[in-house]
């Protein structure tokens, strides 16, 4: 696993004389052929011109994977055998989604400034209309969100944020092995009551590297080769299991 720890002094703007300082020693996660995964370090501070308010602060953290459309199949049971029936197509969806919140998330931040952010897993998938013929569109979003759930793509970490004297805060963020390459933007939201008093976003970008990058490249710029080269290891692994089978079976 690595550790990427945010630490280049940046600053975000507020109208509540508080800001985020946050950090980034490293702005990307390098996949290679041996990645399984990294942890995203992410700590900052509060800066203030005023004295600290008497209302405890909330901190919630978003980190955000590249976008895309999806189509969404359900399948039903008839005559024996399981069919597609209803699809729906979800306009946008994460390929990966990380909420870490410094209490239980509806104490965080309120259901207002969810729909006005779009903070919750739930709302970072968009799905604008669904044909009428289909019942119960809702439940394809929500098929999305516990699929990806389940493979660690999505994920809600509730009272994970650490918030030293009103002041301080630090969390860590899992994520998988197969991330898609993009830019990852990174919200980092300061509440009271629920409500936003600053926000603050940086990006963190994914690249492919070494010979993940090589051969990404070749299948997309001279997919002929790509085939042909694919084509002569699979012969070659196959002709090299043969000799060894022949060499033990002699023995």
């Amino acid at each position: 696993m690595r550790f990427l720890a945010l630490c280049l002094s940046l600053i975000a703007t507020s109208v509540a004389s508080e800001e985020v300082v946050l950090g980034l020693s490293q702005d990307q996660v390098a996949i290679t052929t041996n990645f399984d995964g990294s942890e995203i370090l992410l700590f900052g501070a509060v800066k203030r011109e005023a004295p600290i308010p008497e209302e405890p602060l909330d901190v919630v953290i978003a980190v955000s994977g590249p976008s895309g459309p999806l189509t969404v199949r359900r399948k039903e049971r008839k005559f024996g055998i399981w069919v597609n029936t209803d699809a729906v197509e979800i306009d946008a969806a994460p390929s990966f989604y990380a909420v870490a919140t410094s209490a239980p998330f509806e104490e965080a931040i309120s259901n207002v400034e969810d729909q006005r952010h779009k903070v919750s897993i739930p709302r970072a998938i968009r799905s604008v209309g669904a044909p009428m013929d289909v019942e119960d569109a809702q439940a394809f979003s929500e098929a999305v969100i516990r699929i990806r759930t389940a493979e660690g793509a999505y994920q809600l970490h509730e009272n994970a944020v650490q918030v030293d004297q009103q002041t301080l805060f630090r969390t860590s963020i899992k994520m998988p092995a197969n991330l898609t390459e993009g830019d990852y933007p990174t919200r980092i939201f300061l509440t009271r009551n629920g409500q936003v008093v600053s926000q603050f976003e940086t990006m963190i970008n994914v690249n492919k590297v070494g010979l993940e990058r090589w051969l990404f490249d070749l299948s997309r710029n001279q997919p002929l080769i790509y085939g042909l080269m694919s084509l002569a290891i699979a012969i070659a692994a196959g002709w090299l299991a043969s000799a060894a089978f022949q060499v033990l079976r002699r023995n």
